[in-house]
């Protein structure tokens, strides 16, 4: 069974899973007979919303062939992803929420912080949209969701989705809860299932609707992954675990957030599902924003 396939049996993001086997020490890459040497194992903790979509297995892949080693993945959110890295247990983040990031920076867990990519947010539901929130803006959509009481699913799970959900009502002013409020504290995949199965909304990123497009989901605020505005804007970081607080793979961490943001970065812009574009890559500046590096409070 295909990833997708499986993604729509078990739900997105549900299993603890290794990514890419490595190189083989007795392959060579050609003519030249050259390969890279054994570097070792990095461990990646991710949103979900990025393995499940399937472009890490392309991106490390790659960088495999060119560094050697290999890559352990743990798709865990983005909470769980800078816990992991919190505690020691990862080498390396991808994750997408920045008042998380921010937190993980400012204690010191994590240092070197790069803007990888940006894709946007969706609100989906039902096809018959009985809150009519199609066009409108998400803060104005999530307003008339709660006057109309509804259906909504959140994921309830700490993510970079559900912070994002959870920036968005404040924005429209709304508290939610009540019995058209519900939280799955799963998963971007399961929280499309039980939003198809309730006719309820959901807030999701694009790449994993695009892989699971689950049953009659309908995407009602779209903006384009182009120039989303602020509020359904998805950017994804990759942070390094601090070296000096944790016993971690540093050189590796490293040469992996060089490889996403240098050659990666085509790998990244070449991507589809279904021949849709689901990421963009945060291409190079002439005026390099050095604040990506740290938490965006910080103040020299």
């Amino acid at each position: 069974m295909d990833r997708r396939g499986y993604l729509r049996v078990v739900g997105v993001g549900g299993t603890l899973a290794l990514a890419g086997c490595g190189s083989d020490a007795g392959a060579d890459d050609g003519a030249a007979g050259v390969q890279p040497p054994d570097t070792g194992t990095l461990t990646l903790a991710t949103a979900t919303t990025a393995y499940d979509s399937g472009l890490l297995d392309a991106v490390i892949t790659e960088f495999e062939e060119t560094f050697g080693g290999s890559v352990r993945t743990l798709p865990r959110g983005t909470g769980g992803s800078l816990e992991t890295a919190r505690n020691g247990d990862a080498d390396v983040v991808v994750v997408h929420a920045r008042p998380l990031e921010d937190e993980f920076l400012r204690a010191g867990h994590g240092v070197n912080r790069r803007a990888l990519m940006v894709n946007d947010f969706l609100v989906v539901g039902p096809p018959d949209d009985p809150a009519e929130i199609a066009g409108k803006d998400p803060a104005e959509a999530f307003r008339a969701i709660a006057d109309a009481a509804a259906q909504f699913v959140s994921r309830g799970d700490r993510s970079g989705t559900h912070i994002r959900e959870q920036r968005i009502w404040d924005a429209a002013g709304v508290d939610p809860g009540g019995d058209w409020y519900r939280e799955t504290g799963q998963g971007m995949g399961n929280t499309l299932t039980v939003a198809e199965q309730m006719g309820a909304y959901t807030l999701t990123d694009r790449g994993t609707f695009l892989t699971v497009r689950e049953g009659a989901l309908t995407p009602h605020v779209d903006r384009g992954i182009d120039d989303p505005p602020a509020l359904l804007r998805n950017e994804y970081a990759v942070i390094p675990t601090n070296p000096a607080r944790h016993d971690v793979a540093y050189p590796l961490a490293m040469a992996f957030v060089g490889y996403l943001t240098g050659p990666g970065r085509s790998e990244i812009e070449s991507f589809r599902i279904d021949g849709e574009r689901a990421f963009r890559p945060v291409g190079a500046s002439e005026n390099p924003n050095f604040g990506q590096y740290v938490p965006s409070d910080w103040e020299s």
